[in-house]
């Protein structure tokens, strides 16, 4: 049930006092992260003699990108483990993208490392640099714990080149997510190497304890939240398909009723990972975000057919049971620091605009919400944003392509003469890529700050 808020100075006032906008602790936590890899470089620097010669030179070069490597491995990890501090206050999207270039550096960091280490010890066997290869298959086979670190760097290189944009996107959702969890087992493996006996952290007890420390943390986190977390959401709310409704051509919502739904922490926009365990889907789980305010006994998703998993949501039968793990994402009123907001939706994207849409609180006049489309009908839940918008006083507005197929302006100009304090307000943003990316850079031409332009990417 949407709630008509009264208009007028008494009630900005109410609202600016709801207000407590959140800090991001990203700055902090990046920081923290250095830190990290400082006190790693110093340990190098506290174990290694003085380098005398060329040999000395690359096999501490070689040792320093190990690491390096090592300890981002146990952050990419640290990243996967879908931990609500980061989720929630740093923003799931931001916390993929940390992962995805922490994996980038760990990968470079590792191939740096056995190239370095192998050419150091093939020049410390008095060998010519050109049997490298020969001394990198002695090494594997002799040393301990390398051959199963070798497996692990096999699995790492897979997961980094199906991870590159050309290759994702030709694979289906499913199949890179159930790859991509290989690298569980690829840590697994590399881990044991670290520790073996001449390495640096087998050498200086108070180091391997760190290490220890640390690795150890990142699998408990990784087992309280990605295991026993929604092993217990699930047997406490125990959800279940409730209906399935045509939204517009292509687009249904799911409604899922339950037990105490109110007591697991959603907020309006955000997501669950969902997985229903109907025949053909029970391997799949997707992220889809709320597309109304979470209720007592109901939740709900609005989700567009554009591969698989979302093309059978249509094919559920009430009483399905569904298992989620969640709640996801910082796009919610935590962010407001000011008392006008403007929600931008583009597509699908509306889903947690609406939700917004209909709990942000304002007076009359505080709220605007621009839907972008490719047509009218594609305007989903539009009669019931149009009943908020008119129990609120809240303004509504769309952007749709004309009839020959030209694009709607949204420029920094046509957004000054929609919304001529549009400096003032909040702005929170989602859709595709694309679009969020042409409407941020809008935003900012028309003079809101980028602190104040909150946005989260479907790019999961």
């Amino acid at each position: 049930m949407s709630t008509t808020l009264a208009g007028g100075r008494a009630a900005r006032r109410q609202t600016m006092r709801r207000i407590r906008p959140r800090r991001s602790p990203a700055a902090v936590l990046l920081l923290a992260v250095g830190a990290g890899a400082a006190g790693v470089l110093w340990l190098w620097w506290r174990n290694t003699p003085s380098i005398a010669d060329d040999t000395g030179r690359v096999l501490g070069a070689g040792r320093i990108t190990g690491l390096l490597a090592g300890y981002l491995m146990a952050l990419v990890v640290l990243q996967m483990a879908r931990v609500p501090a980061l989720e929630r206050r740093v923003g799931s999207d931001r916390v993929a993208r940390w992962h995805a270039m922490s994996g980038r550096y760990t990968l470079c960091l590792v191939l740096a490392h056995i190239v370095l280490t192998m050419w150091g010890y093939t020049l410390q066997a008095g060998r010519p640099v050109t049997d490298i290869v020969r001394q990198t298959i002695d090494s594997v086979t002799e040393l301990p714990d390398l051959g199963k670190a070798a497996i692990g760097t096999g699995l790492l290189l897979v997961i980094g080149l199906l991870s590159v944009g050309g290759v994702r996107r030709r694979l289906g959702y499913d199949t890179w997510y159930h790859i991509h969890l290989l690298t569980y087992a690829a840590v697994f493996l590399t881990f044991w190497h670290q520790i073996s006996d001449g390495n640096d952290f087998a050498v200086e007890p108070a180091a391997q304890t760190f290490w220890y420390g640390l690795y150890g943390t990142v699998t408990a986190l990784v087992l309280w939240y990605r295991v026993l977390t929604p092993v217990r959401l699930n047997l406490r709310h125990r959800m279940r398909v409730e209906a399935v409704i045509e939204e517009t051509p292509g687009i249904v919502s799911v409604l899922i009723s339950g037990t105490k739904l109110h007591r697991m922490g959603a907020e309006a926009g955000q997501f669950f990972r969902w997985r229903f365990l109907a025949p053909g889907m029970r391997f799949s789980s997707h992220p889809y975000s709320l597309s109304a305010a979470p209720r007592p006994g109901m939740l709900r998703i609005t989700v567009k057919a554009i591969g698989d998993h979302s093309s059978r949501l249509r094919e559920l039968q009430p009483g399905t049971r569904v298992w989620a793990e969640g709640p996801y994402g910082a796009l919610t009123a935590q962010r407001r620091s000011r008392g006008k907001v403007l929600l931008v939706a583009g597509g699908v994207g509306i889903t947690p605009m609406r939700a917004l849409f209909e709990t942000l609180p304002g007076a009359a006049g505080d709220l605007t919400l621009l839907y972008r489309a490719n047509s009218t009908q594609d305007l989903a839940l539009w009669d019931e944003l149009a009943k908020i918008a008119d129990e609120r006083g809240a303004r509504l507005m769309y952007a749709v392509n004309s009839p020959d197929g030209e694009r709607p302006d949204i420029s920094p100009e046509s957004l000054r003469r929609k919304i001529p304090d549009l400096d003032r307000h909040d702005v929170f943003l989602c859709g595709p890529p694309g679009f969020a990316q042409s409407v941020y850079e809008a935003l900012r031409g028309a003079g809101v700050p980028a602190r104040r332009i909150h946005h989260e990417s479907f790019e999961m």
